[in-house]
């Protein structure tokens, strides 16, 4: 097992380049089943979540390869219907070929859904949503067993007790873009990752308007055929550098990111002391305008509000600043496993409910930790590149399923971090 160790204390510069969305391109990868045709998917990450979700397409009969950052799917008329526990186990958006599966075989097996421990995630929106489309569904096993001949358009209110859920409305989309009729799906996920699907599942042939908004208009198809699309890059890999240069005093490029995308992340920062320009054509400029960084409230929403997948992160930035902040974690509550391995670090972080107490200190010092989930993990690095001495993250596969080559960009703007054997 691998472990990433860091010498803290070196303000990073240069250029770093940002690798295509993870939460973008595995829901697109799902989608390919909803055609018999080829399919080139560019800008994909090399990841272990893409290679999960790939195993996941060869096991239900689906030609799926990937060189360098292209994935190409070949459906050749797969009749599987049953996507395995040990691998959709591993990952939530595995639950993504829910849809695609019931819409193209009329019979879906997927099993429930794993991937990193951040609170509870249900699956009740899905449900719901397929169900508002005709279809049967029922928990046996271990698994979601959905079947209907045919699909029917309807009414679809994804409304859940956090906000709209980015999966359960990838799911109904893909389902409804094979259904009979006009879908109406209310309180649909924004996030850009969903646009980028709708894009992908529009030039294989479907009728959708309205994606990025809370109302989503798709009116079924009989048939889509293949596509070659690009995915957006990532907005949350490009949040963690605009972050690294801000905890590190540092002065960053970050290539390919949309500054479109980050703009809640970019007002916090800025409220902190935190220097945030967009550069010609794709990419943002960031340093640090302030000597002591400010602190600052806040609150998780579904997307265009503070990401919930940068809490941890911009509460490494906090653990530094000179004040208390509060953050609430509105999105999955209980997601804070973080905060104990930033105060072995010598942070002053309290629990109060959902809301973190952050009492910014004026150093962190190396130590070994652990990460608990992907986010976290990404924490642990940000703090540790600002830590004074060594410090030792374990457990990195967490990372490994949401970063491209982390340790390797950090390492080219002047990080010292290197990846060791336990």
């Amino acid at each position: 097992m691998d472990k990433i160790v860091i010498e803290g204390g070196v303000p990073l510069k240069g250029t770093v380049e940002v690798s295509g969305a993870k939460n973008a391109a595995l829901p697109i990868i799902a989608a390919t089943l909803l055609t018999d045709e080829k399919c080139v998917i560019k800008n994909v990450p090399m990841l272990r979540d893409v290679a999960t979700m790939l195993k996941i397409l060869r096991g239900l009969g689906v030609k799926a390869q990937m060189e360098e950052n292209r994935v190409v799917v070949e459906p050749l008329r797969y009749k599987q219907c049953t996507a395995d526990y040990k691998l959709v186990s591993t990952m939530r958006a595995s639950i993504c070929v829910l849809g695609p599966l019931l819409a193209k075989q009329k019979l879906a097996r997927v099993s429930m859904p794993g991937g990193c421990i951040i609170g509870q995630r249900p699956v009740d929106l899905h449900i719901k949503g397929l169900q508002a489309l005709g279809a049967r569904i029922k928990i046996e096993h271990g698994y979601i067993v959905a079947a209907a001949k045919q699909l029917r358009g309807g009414n679809v209110f994804l409304g859940g007790a956090y906000g709209s859920s980015v999966l359960a409305t990838s799911n109904v989309m893909m389902a409804a873009v094979l259904a009979r009729g006009r879908t109406i799906i209310e309180n649909a996920a924004c996030e850009p990752e969903m646009v980028d699907l709708a894009n992908f599942l529009i030039k294989m042939g479907a009728k959708i308007k309205g994606q990025g908004t809370p109302l989503i208009e798709v009116e079924g198809v009989k048939y889509l055929h293949g596509a070659v699309h690009s995915v957006i890059p990532d907005r949350i890999e490009a949040g963690t550098y605009v972050l690294a240069a801000a905890i590190t005093d540092g002065d960053l490029i970050i290539e390919r990111a949309r500054i479109e995308h980050l703009s809640a992340l970019i007002d916090k920062l800025q409220q902190v002391g935190i220097s945030i320009k967009a550069q010609k054509g794709a990419g943002i400029h960031v340093k640090r305008r302030a000597r002591l960084l400010k602190p600052v409230d806040i609150t998780t929403l579904p997307y265009p509000g503070f990401p919930t997948d940068m809490q941890a992160q911009m509460m490494a930035l906090a653990a530094v600043s000179d004040g208390i902040s509060v953050i609430t974690e509105k999105i999955f509550p209980d997601r804070f496993m973080h905060v104990s391995e930033l105060n072995r670090m010598g942070a002053n972080i309290f629990l109060e409910g959902a809301s973190a107490i952050v009492k910014g200190v004026k150093r962190l010092s190396g130590a070994p930790v652990m990460a608990s989930d992907l986010r976290a993990s990404a924490a642990l690095v940000l703090a540790g590149l600002v830590a004074k001495g060594k410090t030792e993250v374990s457990r990195i596969y967490h990372l490994d399923r949401g970063y491209e080559k982390l340790e390797q960009k950090l390492e080219k703007v002047g990080a010292k971090i290197k990846r060791v054997k336990e």
